[in-house]
């Protein structure tokens, strides 16, 4: 057993890069895992048919975005690009007028103006004035800004932060992953204070759409069992800093030279310690979309696992924003009913719609994983209730596709009408518009943008927002 397993009480862990064809074929044949090289696992029972299915689909999926990362890179940066020049320069038709002036004006990535391929679909900047502090919904409407928000660059993140939020920007980091020997996590802290209060958030970002790196993570259905916790996903594990050939110790051991940035969680867990000691009565809280709301949960875990009883009492909540799946049944028991509960932790989920990110990976007979925590679920009304789990929870259903489809119509007419009800600061960009369109075939796509998700921390009802043994 290689080190960073010697942490757990069991695990499965896939290793695409070791897959060759032959093998690859024959995990649909062989029920024992533990004769292929690229799947190991602790396990001695038999696997079914079915789960040895997600397993082939999880490694050539993995193998494909490998195999493409480079291109799909491309079309990404040529995609925000593209977009930035229309924005920059006024809309197609002046582009157009100034490529003839020889006038055009060329984006900066690096720039504040410049925005990311998320960041086009909803480019609010300010906060909602009419949700104050004291307000129940404040936090989770800030906590979505700063998940959308953290999809750019530092010179935006800062602007916003400092100029247009009137709060202290405290840095932007890029997190190494020692499974993919690269910087492949990202996530920006401010600070919220005022003569009451002081409150630092930590935003962790989500899956880039043209980030091969990111959906690997996704798609990794590696899991390791701590003892005593239960299962989690690898793929976030290692995303978060699970140290190679180490595991999770106390401490981040730098044995792997070619580290050239921090692992996310000790280096946010050493700043978050600064920050703490500079004011005693200082609060803070984890919030991110996606991927980033599956990073958010898993910190106070690993910090629960390590004992840091000081920055659990100080976690004041974390706020998830179509969060994907993270653990099994054991797990969330155990963050539920006791480490949350104990140290008077909000924990909120919030799903969209038909969001698919929330409902994978699958909670059935062939996964383990299952959701926990207060889930506050938003019908395309942006009525919310609180509920154990959202409607349709794997999605993929041919009963619920027909009604799903009308749904995402009613979602796409809206686009055009809810600036009459709601006001101008929810119009809807033509980019927007253009996507829920896929909605109408796949509407599990749009509904996870964060466009929804600002709506719905705006206009839902604040009553929803109690502690879980109150709602």
């Amino acid at each position: 057993m290689d080190c960073d397993k010697g942490f757990s009480s069991s695990h499965m862990i896939l290793k695409p890069e070791e897959v060759n064809l032959f093998d690859l074929i024959h995990i649909l044949f062989s029920t024992d895992l533990r004769k292929r090289r690229f799947v190991d696992s602790a396990k001695a029972t038999e696997e079914s048919f079915e789960r040895r299915w997600i397993i082939f689909i999880s490694i050539v999926v993995q193998k494909m975005l490998q195999v493409f990362s480079k291109p799909l890179a491309f079309v990404g940066s040529l995609s925000e690009m593209w977009l930035n020049l229309l924005s920059i320069n006024g809309n197609f038709f002046k582009l157009s007028f100034n490529f003839l002036r020889g006038k055009v004006v060329i984006p900066d990535r690096t720039s504040a103006n410049f925005t990311s391929f998320i960041g086009n679909f909803d480019k609010r900047l300010e906060l909602d004035t009419n949700i104050k502090r004291g307000d129940k919904r404040y936090h989770a409407a800030l906590s979505m800004m700063a998940s959308k928000a953290s999809y750019e660059n530092k010179a935006y993140l800062e602007t916003i932060v400092n100029d247009h939020w009137k709060m202290e920007f405290l840095g932007f980091y890029d997190y190494w992953n020692d499974y993919q020997d690269k910087a492949t996590t990202q996530a920006f802290l401010f600070r919220d204070k005022t003569d009451e209060h002081d409150t630092i958030v930590v935003a962790f970002r989500g899956t880039e759409p043209f980030d091969a790196d990111a959906w690997c993570s996704d798609f990794d259905i590696s899991w390791y069992e701590l003892e005593g916790i239960g299962k989690i996903h690898g793929g976030f594990m290692k995303a978060l800093g699970l140290q190679k050939n180490i595991g999770w110790p106390k401490e981040e051991i730098n044995k792997n030279d070619s580290r050239k940035a921090p692992l996310a969680y000790y280096g946010i867990r050493e700043r978050l310690r600064e920050l703490m000691s500079q004011n005693d009565k200082a609060k803070y809280i984890l919030t991110g979309h996606s991927l980033g709301g599956a990073l958010a949960i898993l910190f106070p875990a690993v910090l629960a696992f390590h004992e840091e009883k000081m920055l659990l009492e100080r976690l004041e909540g974390v706020y998830t924003f179509g969060q994907p799946r993270v653990g099994d049944e054991s797990f969330g028991k155990y963050m539920e009913n006791y480490k949350l509960k104990e140290n008077g932790i909000l924990y909120y989920r919030f799903v969209y719609s038909n969001d698919m990110v929330p409902r994978l990976p699958y909670d059935d007979s062939a996964l383990m994983f299952k959701h926990f925590g207060t889930c506050i679920y938003y019908n395309r009304h942006y009525k919310a209730k609180v509920v154990p789990e959202e409607p349709n929870k794997n999605y993929f259903s041919p009963f619920g596709a027909i009604t799903m489809m009308i749904n995402a119509f009613m979602e796409l007419v809206r686009s055009f009408t809810i600036i009459h009800s709601k006001g101008p600061d929810y119009r809807e960009c033509w980019f927007m518009r253009m996507f829920r369109i896929i909605g109408l075939v796949i509407p599990g796509v749009p509904a996870h943008c964060p466009q929804d998700y600002v709506n719905a921390t705006r206009l839902g009802s604040p009553d929803v927002f109690f502690p879980p043994q109150q709602s």
